[in-house]
């Protein structure tokens, strides 16, 4: 297989808690799941991937680009204060479980378990907007 890389638009949210709604029925905490995921299921049909369903072992290689709080920007353009890493929450593991769920409801994936290394960082979204790039391979030295 070919590496399969995508490009997401919209804004990356965590795969949070559940809570319990009664009736032995549990749902996402967070509102923003829900949207993310469909962007990343969105865009692999659209990228005709969907029919993949890899039943093997996968590396993931993932860019978060988180949109930069107002308060780091002036007149000027960002504010030589700002920080440079988005080192706050979200938390990126939630990041990445949002996404590797989407990966497996898209059917890229038969599940997620098959992913067996993952790269992952989160940047600020300067100069595009916010989303993720995502590298799904088969081989190791492909995302290395």
């Amino acid at each position: 297989m070919n590496p399969l890389e995508f490009t997401v638009f919209g804004t990356p949210a965590p795969q949070g808690s559940k809570r319990h709604v009664g009736g032995g029925r549990m749902i996402e905490s967070s509102k923003k799941v829900a949207p993310w995921r469909e962007a990343v299921v969105s865009e692999i049909i659209r990228q005709g991937a969907a029919d993949l369903r890899i039943d093997a072992a996968v590396f993931v290689d993932v860019t978060f680009f988180m949109a930069r709080p107002q308060g780091h920007h002036s007149s000027k353009g960002i504010k030589a204060s700002a920080p440079w890493w988005p080192a706050k929450v979200p938390d990126l593991d939630k990041l990445i479980r949002s996404t590797l769920d989407a990966l497996t409801q898209s059917g890229v994936i038969t599940d997620d378990s098959r992913v067996v290394q993952v790269h992952a960082r989160k940047i600020y979204a300067d100069e595009r907007s916010p989303g993720a790039q995502i590298r799904i391979c088969q081989s190791k030295e492909a995302i290395a």
